[in-house]
């Protein structure tokens, strides 16, 4: 549980900014205005002042900076906070960070572009191309069902569910092959295709499915395939157990028993092709354009990113999930790690784009409060 004592906030956040001044927030103001109200507000693009006022006052007790980018029919950029509490530097625009679970949407993407070139089968079965992965208690799962969430297998071992029971076992290495092991041994939680439950374990297995198709590791095939052709040159992935976050980056931190501590080294290698991407705003502005404009995935494969499964409640198609806010159809996905909150979100003819990554000293808990903050604002209007 999060502290909210005023004073523990005071107590951390003071001392550790002792060595230097607390860096004020740097903002840009929105571009390609075309309408204003009488006051003189730009009413066309997205919300700067409700963007403004969301990143004004870092750090506070919910994150320590935050990078935006809006895009589309009106464009706003924002940076505030602090790059290191020891500090008080200021945060890096730039900066990298871990991106979670927006790793599904490269993952998707490279299945769906296999696809494309016949070498997948997206009606194909596990069975088929992992052999020997699933026992005799599941019933042919395809691709399909990975991709939207509808395959039956359960949650995979972890290291813990909240960053306060993994942080003792950060620098422990659980691999793939250990989690979907875990798996399986439980059983199918239900027959695939009839319902739909978010997990990692999915896109764990759909991993494994693209080294096993192309020969090749999963990392240098998002390198190929997806980094190079969008210029996603700040994009990787760490090597095996490396816990580090190389080149610029702001540190991330979660409270842990009271005390706000620095999370940004963690070994992710167990979140894989589900969510150990790092990157930055830039590079996954980036990817969301390229993508939804058909540069990555070629129709009629793309057209799998935006249908939802027929199963009652679905929200999550093959790698994007879909929202609704102010009566707009927004397609994104979100990602957490300890210390960092990304989303990436669209409409689908892009006339508004969001890119975030906030460092939220809660980005494994509800997500809604810090989404309502930094996201909902870009598509206020």
């Amino acid at each position: 549980m999060r502290a909210r004592v005023p004073t523990v906030l005071a107590a951390s956040l003071v001392l550790a900014l002792a060595a230097g001044p607390l860096a004020g927030p740097a903002f840009a103001a929105t571009a390609t205005a075309s309408a204003h109200d009488a006051s003189g507000h730009d009413t066309s693009g997205p919300d700067a002042d409700a963007l403004r006022a969301a990143i004004a006052g870092l750090p506070d007790a919910d994150a320590t900076a935050a990078l935006i980018r809006v895009g589309g029919d009106g464009t706003w950029r924002g940076t505030a906070g602090v790059r290191d509490v020891r500090t008080g530097a200021s945060a890096l625009a730039n900066g990298r960070f871990r991106a979670g679970s927006v790793t599904k949407v490269v993952t998707a993407a490279i299945v769906l572009q296999l696809a494309a070139e016949g070498r997948v089968d997206l009606d194909g079965t596990v069975q088929r191309y992992l052999p020997g992965l699933l026992t005799a208690d599941f019933k042919p799962v395809t691709v399909r069902e990975l991709l939207n969430y509808t395959s039956g297998l359960r949650p995979g071992t972890s290291l813990g569910d909240t960053v306060e029971e993994g942080y003792p076992h950060r620098f422990e290495t659980l691999t793939p092959r250990q989690v979907v092991a875990a798996s399986v041994a439980k059983g199918p939680a239900y027959d695939p295709g009839t319902r739909q439950d978010y997990d990692n374990i999915h896109y764990t297995v759909l991993g494994m499915l693209i080294e096993k198709v192309t020969g090749d590791s999963y990392a240098h095939q998002a390198a190929v395939r997806i980094f190079r052709p969008l210029g996603m040159r700040d994009s990787s992935f760490p090597v095996g157990a490396d816990p580090r976050v190389h080149g610029p980056h702001n540190r991330g931190y979660d409270w842990i028993d009271g005390e706000l501590t620095d999370v940004t080294d963690w070994n992710m290698s167990d979140r894989w092709a589900a969510g150990d991407l790092i990157s930055t705003t830039a590079d996954l502005e980036r990817l969301l354009v390229g993508l939804f404009r058909g540069r990555v995935v070629p129709e009629p494969q793309l057209k799998e990113m935006f249908t939802l499964p027929d199963v009652p409640g679905a929200r999550y198609a093959a790698g994007l999930e879909r929202f609704e806010l102010n009566g707009r159809v927004i397609w994104g996905k979100t990602g957490s790690r300890p210390g960092y909150a990304t989303v990436i979100a669209a409409t689908r003819d892009l006339s508004r784009t969001l890119v975030y990554s906030v460092d939220s000293t809660d980005a494994k808990g509800d997500g809604l409060a810090i989404a309502e903050r930094f996201a909902y604002p870009a598509f206020n209007r």
